[in-house]
Order: structure tokens, then C-alpha cells, then sequence
């Protein structure tokens, strides 16, 4: 038609990296904020003061003093590729991630996803898969320091 414009979506992937270096949440919605996004999801990973990821009754109780996580150098590339590929889907507008690696204290920020999309149900739906896949296919091992002395790595193949 005359003077119909049409414009396709273009989704840019704001970060995708692994970091020695403190993470900001800030940073993160700076990155994915654009003014075609209706709704922006963001999910923040801290580090908790105890460990929940056992099948006992008491192993959710064990206190984790720190962690320190470690990553294969090609980490980086397995998150870029993933962003890349939640991103093709044209579900959203703008995506982030950025996972620490080094040692963490207790409150320390891990992982911080950004996604923006046109409505609120895509940046959640897609927030929520970059990070579950991103947990599952991002190789970053976990080494937990528990306050009894006791240690595990979490995470390893």
C-alpha cells in the first residue's frame, strides 16, 4: 500500500558475558530499556546464605559462608549463542545476561538477566528461559563453602 511503512523488529542481544568483576542490575536495565518494549522482566541471582538444593530434610539448612565460581573459557560464547537464539525467536526486543565468576560473599549479585519485549508476558516467558537454559547449558561450576568447614562443587559434569 502507499505510504505504508512497514518496519521489522530488530532484536539486539545488549550483553552476554562472563565477569570477574561485580554485576549491576542498573547496567543491565540500561541494556535492555528501548521504546518499543512495553514490558521489561529482570531476574537477579544472589548468593543465599544457605544451601537448598538437597533431597534430605536437613540439607536445606547447611550455611554457606561463600561460593566461587568457575567457568570454561568458551562460557561466554555458550551464553552469546544462547542469547542469540532466544533472541531469533522475535519474542522480544532487547536481551541480557551476565553471570559472575571469582569469589562471591553472601548477598553478592551472580546472574542478572534483562529481557524487554512489546508485552509483558513474552519479557517474562523469555526471562524465565534464559535463565533456566542458561543454568543448564552455561558451563559455570559452582564451589560452595559451607560456615561448618565442609565444601561442594555444584555444577560439574
Amino acid at each position: 500500500m502507499p505510504g505504508q511503512r512497514h518496519t521489522m523488529l530488530v532484536v539486539t542481544v545488549a550483553l552476554a558475558e562472563i565477569r570477574e568483576t561485580p554485576l549491576s542490575v542498573d547496567e543491565v536495565l540500561a541494556s535492555v530499556t528501548d521504546p518499543r518494549a512495553g514490558g521489561t522482566c529482570l531476574f537477579v541471582g544472589t548468593v543465599r546464605d544457605h544451601d537448598g538444593h538437597g533431597d534430605g530434610p536437613d540439607d536445606g539448612n547447611r550455611g554457606v559462608s561463600h561460593l566461587d565460581y568457575s567457568a570454561h573459557p568458551q562460557a561466554g560464547e555458550v551464553a552469546r549463542a544462547l542469547a542469540d537464539r532466544l533472541a531469533s525467536e522475535g519474542r522480544v526486543v532487547r536481551i541480557a545476561v551476565v553471570h559472575r565468576v571469582g569469589h562471591l560473599e553472601v548477598g553478592d549479585l551472580a546472574v542478572v538477566c534483562g529481557v524487554s519485549a512489546a508485552h509483558r508476558a513474552e519479557a517474562f516467558e523469555v526471562c524465565r528461559a534464559l535463565i533456566d537454559e542458561f543454568k543448564a547449558s552455561v558451563p559455570i561450576w559452582k564451589h560452595q563453602q559451607f560456615a561448618d568447614g565442609g565444601d561442594e562443587w555444584v555444577g560439574l559434569p
